[in-house]
């Protein structure tokens, strides 16, 4: 009997997995088995009498919490669309939100909202599991997510570890292999998985031994609270193993074992390795990697700033380059805006060690070696930096494509939004929070939910699966707490000095560093991957090898020359071997004998040392702590530029061993206690905090958050509703329409328009942007925008205006330099920036900032902390307002099939579709696309009326 063939294929994340190949239909016994079977017992489930938020918690994670699906479950999803129990239910919700929104009040907030009580009402427990006699797993009926409760602590933790299984174990075996860099030889060769490969682990290339000394390093020198860390950890470890030995027995673990060639569908002959602790460790790395880091990029920066030298001469040219990388903006929105001063990583007044290499000596480090058979990505090594640094476009120079976790140009991709009221300004007197990180859309997502309930546990929220032995994001007895990105400058980049070992003429490919005065070898670290085809991935098979060096300053990048002596650039960043360090502070948060109100929550973010913005609140206070381990660099340091490597210029008291050094204390990191309100958007945190990166001018996306949430402070009476709907509406709103676009009309409109169809242009913008300048649907489910020519005209319109704006001025190469440290655009519609296309997050990164100080300055008006030189139009009204008219122009004829190319997911020339916001597959199941809406992919809105 011929067998059936089915064609399967999923999105992916940067595509961590590429199932895009045919896939055999079920052989006998494949995948037949049911899901785990749970115990029928039923609980009484009645509300906590440890919840002190009377159901005014609540929270929402897309697209649902169940992130497993046995072979049988993926073949008929493939065939019948079906989805697996819980896979999907919490994306309808979060969907209807974009539309649902204006008309918002508190009783209607369930809507779209999950309640976030603890505890499991006892007409609501669907199952209980009860895999130690010391916990049980209840799950709801409405959206399945697991509450541990457990009368020891090990018990607790190896509740919480058996819940990951259950709803994320395959996930979790991706990403332990992702941070080992290991995914090809896991889940095959496709160059997607080759390009994680190729971002993760050359930041952090450990060994294993590498990977237990961080283990050791946490329960040896972090007291009794980092042995219990440990000890935690472990039992988590061993709940996640009991739960992939049972699932492996049962015959319901994840298909994709089978679809990846790991297990026999008929005989069930294969294995999941065993997970330990080890894993958590290479697990954080990318964690942390994605959302926890900062800086870094400083030989990108110095190609720029020497661009700008050789156009203007070197004083006029460090004056332009520092007002494009606009480290202090004064016009730039920021999440304490009381005048207080947090002075950090600022430019010193006289530099010294500065770096600058030789005029087009750099080579980016060579990475792929050995590649043989698979599918080839067009590298040719070495490879070498560009003399000057082109525009994004998707590509890497290694040839490999770019993920939707990280832009090609070197910028991390920022996370989430807060908005929080003080009790002052609210309807009830208690503060009011709507917060959450923004994580991505991932199928399953990357976090899971869970509610822990222990000895010294009391907390519900969200975890990043595999290190969810804490509630990350969430809510304790009578507090909740959220972050966003915060990216300070935690990584520098140093020069150091290359020598031979042996003696000898140094070149720049020469292995050995002078390390205090000493020719040391540098340390030369492999991964080799070899594949073969499977069933989810039809790439022929082959092997490739990654290398790295990595010296006492970190991990070389690129190899060039300053003042004629090679030398190596290495990046150094102070979470560097201390990738789980962090979990102390995330221990304290769930404890409640800890956190009892914002003083000690501070303590407890000061633990964390990923750079995040930490926000709390409760039923009296509203509260902000800055994390992060910020190194004290020696004086004259500049951060942004590449510094020479000598002892002098070292971090204070750095020693390479463990990678520690001086950080400055606790009292130095932006923070504060009930300031009217906070919001955040990976914007800037205070005054003098200077930004690590380019763009943080006087437009961000944070001003979509600020000027909503300063009104209904003003106004007061703020609700969760209202608050809710100011970040609803910023969700969907267009930063260059509300923001840039009313200059752009006051130029266009300093003489009449002559032109029919400009003039229509202008008239059919004027009305999008006192409409909102939003990117909203006529009506919930219509899938056609109220203004679709509008925003289709600003979306070919602004990367045209901007070049037009500045290119002439700057002059081409600069431009470039420019352009490639900070791509003008992150549309929702683009196909690039820090997430990719159908990603959500956009308008984080672009020129609107510049473009808005250089028409204020052509029209006249003040501008604060102003660019070096007026651009548009060379300063002159006239001329710039016939350079936006040009550029118009161009952009009404450009048909939307042309702005709105189509990809796979969607046909050329729909506007909507470009704008969705899409799931990328991590696994076998797949979901339907969703209203683009730039908001968190976790989000709480909690309101507690009382304190404990």
């Amino acid at each position: 009997m011929r067998r059936r063939i089915v064609r399967l294929r999923t999105l992916t994340a940067g595509a961590a997995l590429a199932l895009g190949a045919s896939l055999l239909a079920p052989l006998p016994g494949a995948g037949a088995a049911p899901r785990e079977p749970a115990a029928q017992e039923r609980s009484a489930g009645a509300a906590e009498e440890n919840d002190y938020c009377g159901s005014q918690c609540a929270d929402v994670l897309p697209p649902g919490a169940s992130g497993n699906a046995t072979l049988a479950e993926i073949l008929a999803h493939r065939l019948f669309g079906t989805q697996p129990a819980h896979a999907d239910d919490q994306l309808g919700p979060y969907d209807a939100l974009s539309s649902g929104y204006p008309s918002l009040t508190d009783d209607k907030l369930t809507d779209f909202f999950n309640d976030a009580s603890f505890g499991v009402p006892g007409d609501q427990v669907a199952s209980v599991t009860k895999p130690r006699d010391d916990v049980t797993i209840t799950r709801d009926k409405k959206y399945g997510v697991p509450h541990v409760k457990g009368t020891t602590r090990y018990g607790t933790e190896f509740g919480a570890g058996f819940a990951a299984g259950q709803d994320r174990l395959w996930l979790i075996d991706l990403f332990r292999h992702i941070g080992r860099g290991q995914l090809t030889s896991f889940a095959g060769g496709a160059l997607a998985n080759q390009g994680l490969e190729q971002q993760f682990w050359p930041q952090a290339p450990y060994t294993e031994q590498d990977l237990e000394k961080q283990v050791d390093y946490i329960r040896s020198t972090q007291g009794e609270r980092g042995k219990q860390a440990m000890e935690d950890a472990q039992a988590y470890i061993d709940g996640l193993n009991a739960y992939r030995t049972k699932s492996k027995d049962g015959r319901y673990f994840p298909g994709e074992y089978v679809l990846t060639g790991k297990i026999d569908a008929v005989t069930n002959v294969g294995e999941i390795e065993p997970f330990k602790i080890t894993d958590m460790i290479a697990l954080a790395s990318v964690v942390g990697g994605l959302f926890g880091n900062g800086g870094g990029g400083e030989v990108e920066s110095a190609l720029s700033l020497l661009e700008s030298q050789k156009k203007y001469g070197v004083e006029k040219g460090t004056k332009v380059w520092e007002s494009f990388r606009a480290r202090n903006d004064p016009e730039a929105v920021q999440t304490i805006h009381d005048g207080t001063s947090f002075p950090y990583a600022g430019k010193p007044e006289k530099a010294r060690g500065t770096a600058l290499p030789d005029p087009g000596s750099v080579e980016r480090e060579q990475l792929v070696y050995d590649r043989e058979g698979g599918a080839r990505t067009g590298a040719k090594d070495p490879v070498r930096a560009p003399k000057k640094l082109k525009p994004l476009q998707g590509m890497y120079d290694k040839g490999v494509l770019p993920s939707d976790l990280f832009r090609a140009d070197g910028h991390k991709k920022g996370m989430s939004n807060a908005l929080l009221v003080s009790g002052k300004h609210t309807a009830s007197g208690n503060p009011v929070a709507v917060f959450g990180p923004q994580t991505g859309y991932f199928a399953p997502q990357l976090l899971m939910q869970q509610e822990l309930q222990g000895p010294g546990i009391s907390s519900r929220g969200v975890s990043f699966a595999g290190v969810g032995m804490y509630v990350q994001l969430g809510r304790g007895q009578d507090y909740a707490w959220s972050a966003t990105s915060a990216g300070q400058d935690i990584t520098d980049t140093y020069a150091v000095e290359l020598c031979e070992p042996g003696g000898g003429t140094p070149t720049k490919q020469s292995t050995g560093y002078l390390y205090r005065g000493t020719c040391t070898p540098m340390e030369k670290m492999e991964r080799k991957n070899a594949w073969k085809p499977t069933l989810a991935d039809s790439t022929a098979a082959g092997s490739y090898r990654m290398q790295v060096f990595r010296t006492k300053y970190g991990i070389v990048t690129h190899r060039a020359s300053v003042d004629g002596k090679p030398v190596a650039y290495v990046s150094l960043r102070s979470t560097y071997r201390h990738e789980a360090d962090s979990i102390i502070g995330f221990q304290m948060l769930n404890d409640p004998t800890y956190v009892k109100d914002s003083a000690t929550f501070k303590k407890a973010a000061q633990n964390i040392s990923y750079a995040f913005n930490w926000f709390y609140a409760d039923s009296r206070d509203i509260a902000y702590y800055n994390s992060g381990a910020n190194p004290e660099r020696a004086d004259g340091v500049d951060p942004a530029l590449p510094v020479k490597a000598a002892q002098d210029l070292e971090w204070r008291d750095f020693d390479p061993a463990d990678n520690t050094s001086a950080q400055t204390p606790p009292a130095e990191h932006p923070q504060s206690v009930n300031q009217d309100y906070y919001i955040s958007w990976n914007n800037k945190q205070a005054d003098d905090f200077s930004t690590a990166g380019f763009g943080v001018s006087a437009v961000h996306r944070g001003d979509l958050l600020d000027g909503r949430v300063k009104k209904l402070a003003e106004e007061g009476g703020v609700t969760r509703a209202s608050l809710t709907r100011a970040m609803s509406e910023a969700a969907v709103t267009d930063l260059r329409g509300e923001q840039v676009l009313p200059e752009l009309l006051k130029v266009l409109r300093s003489k009449p328009v002559t032109d029919p169809q400009q003039a229509k242009a202008i008239e059919q913008l004027e009305a999008w942007r006192k409409a909102g300048a939003q990117r909203n649907q006529t009506a919930a489910g219509s899938k056609t925008y109220a203004h679709p020519d509008a925003v289709r005209i600003m979306d070919a319109w602004w990367p045209r205006l901007v070049e037009a704006e500045f290119k002439p001025g700057l002059g081409k190469d600069l431009y470039d330099a420019l352009t490639a440290q900070l791509a003008t655009d992150e549309a929702p519609s683009a196909g690039h920036g820090p997430t990719g296309a159908h990603a959500g997050s956009a308008f984080q990164y672009g020129w609107w900032g510049y473009a808005d100080k250089d028409l204020r300055k052509v029209l006249g008006e003040p501008v604060k902390g102003e660019l070096a030189d007026t651009y548009c139009g060379g300063g002159k009204l006239d001329a710039c307002r016939d350079a936006l008219l040009a550029t118009l122009g161009q952009a009404v004829a450009e048909p939307a099939t042309e702005v709105y190319p189509g990809d796979d997911s969607c046909k050329a020339g729909d506007q909507w579709c470009a704008d969705s916001v899409i799931h990328r597959a991590l696994g076998g199941i797949t979901h339907k696309p969703i209203q683009w809406q730039n908001r968190p992919t976790y989000q709480q809105v909690v309101e507690f009326p009382r304190h404990r």
